[in-house]
Formats: C-alpha cells, structure tokens, sequence
C-alpha cells in the first residue's frame, strides 16, 4: 500500500473539514422551522381564519410572522394558532403604531408569546412633522434614534426589535446609502434587522454582502423571489421562477434564528402557490 505524505493528508482533510464547514453552515440556516409571513394570506383570513391557517399548516409550515389581528383578541387569535399546530413567533407594526400606541400593542403582543417585534415601515417621516417631501439624511438619522427608543422599550418587554426593510432603505441621500446608515446608528443590543431579501435584491443589492459582514445583525429574513418585467419593474412570483438564488443567501445567514416565506402576488391559487415555495425551500435542504 502506497504511504500518504503528512502533507498530501493535511491537504486533503482540510479541504474535506472545508466542506463540511460549508455545509454546516447551509444546514444552521436551513434547519430552522419553515416560515410563512401572514401577509401572504391577507385575503384569505378574513374569510376563513381559522381554515386558512390550517391549510397553511398542512403545507408545512410550522411558525408565522403576524402583519395585522383581524379583529381578534390577543387570547383568541393565540388560540387560533396553537388549533393549527402554528407558532406566530413574530409580528409588524408601523412605526407611527408603535410611537402612538405602544402600551396597547405591547400587551397584545406579550400575549401572543412573541419573540420579535419588527417595524414594518417608517412610512416616510420626518423629524419635524409638518414636513414634506423626501426625507433627508438628518430625518433617517432621526429614525434610527426613535428605533433605538423603540427597541429600549421592546426590550425592558422582553422581546426583540427589528427593522424589515423596502427599497428606501437603499435610497442614497446626501451621499449616503440609508441602510448603512441605520445599521451605523440603530444599537445593536437594542435593534436587529429583517432583511427583506427580494427588496435588497430589486434596489439593485446583494442580500450577501450585508450577511456575511454582520450575520448577527440578521436574526430575520424575509424570503420572496422576482422576475424583471418588460418595463424593468419587479414582478413578484413563486419561489425558484425568479432571479433570486436563495442558496448562497441562506449559506451567509448564519445568525439566522426564523425566516419567513412571503408571497404578494399569485399566479395560481394562493395555497396551491405557497404549497410549491415550501416545497422550494425543502428542497434547498437537500
């Protein structure tokens, strides 16, 4: 039998640990319970509570992001989803609902079990309220501090704030790019961020680049594929039929705790269409 050198075997098992390592990583990113943000089926709720979140169950997913109760009290909707075998370990709320009505979401939200409060959209604000027009970078640096406040309290509550992000965030202004500037000023031991993979992605942005800086920063994503239309505008659509690679994304997450599939649009039936981006991530697993 021919001896192996002591380098040629080095070699050779650490590009084997290599590989190992880099699954490692795909699989802490993948293995987290599959996801569905509630949005979803905004129009399906309404009509069918109940059956609707059983049906998105039997699809396979096992936790939800709320965007909105439906009228429910905190105890009822919990219930809702302890029947359909869900856990709602996140919600939206605006940050003007969170400025004007903190105390009543905070208990309704406590209720629920939540771990994460995330502000779905800063809704174009300004430090000073009877301005108009576009914001400048002293209003976003304005916004970051009402985070950081927001997330104080969020905290002192027992759970964790977030940011889930649009393509303003990616507006550069006054020669900043407005997402740097909130990861720059937003506390990290107070804020974290939801990175809305497809909006950083139709901003003309690499989800990557961002993940594999500050994975920390990255406890949530949002998961959702586009194509470009003929007049450059993205179309959302299921996932895997897009131009976004989730595989590389999902590698560089590695401070992933929940993400969460989100469909706006529909080519076919919503359940039917949701069915097919669980089997999508499933798949990635393999």
């Amino acid at each position: 039998m021919a001896m192996v050198s002591r380098r040629s075997f080095l070699k050779a098992t650490g590009a084997a640990a290599a590989c190992m390592g880099a699954d490692r990583l795909a699989a802490s990113a993948l293995d987290k319970p599959l996801g569905l943000q509630l949005y979803s089926v905004r129009e399906q709720l309404p009509k069918d509570f109940d059956g609707t979140l059983r049906q998105v169950a039997g699809d396979g997913y096992k936790v939800v992001e709320a965007a909105g109760y439906f009228d429910r009290t905190a105890p009822d909707f919990r219930k809702a989803m302890d029947r359909a075998g869900l856990r709602c370990v996140s919600t939206h709320h605006t940050l003007r609902q969170l400025e004007t009505q903190f105390d009543q979401l905070i208990e309704y939200d406590k209720a629920l079990g939540l771990e994460y409060i995330v502000c779905s959209s800063s809704e174009g604000m300004h430090r000073d309220v009877a301005a108009k027009g576009p914001q400048t970078l002293d209003d976003w640096h304005w916004i970051a501090g009402e985070f950081n406040k927001v997330g104080e309290k969020v905290k002192a509550a027992g759970m964790t704030f977030g940011i889930h992000n649009h393509t303003p965030e990616f507006a550069t202004v006054d020669g900043a790019l407005v997402y740097d500037e909130l990861l720059k000023h937003t506390d990290p031991e107070l804020v974290v961020f939801e990175m809305d993979c497809g909006w950083v992605w139709d901003a003309g942005h690499n989800p990557v680049d961002y993940l594999s800086k500050t994975p920390e920063r990255f406890p949530l994503l949002h998961v959702k594929d586009f194509v470009r239309g003929p007049d450059g505008k993205a179309k959302p659509c299921e996932l895997g039929k897009g131009s976004i690679n989730y595989i590389p994304i999902m590698r560089a997450a590695t401070g992933l705790k929940y993400y969460f599939v989100e469909q706006e649009e529909y080519d076919i039936e919503p359940i039917k269409e949701l069915k097919h981006d669980a089997e999508y991530m499933k798949r990635l697993n393999l």
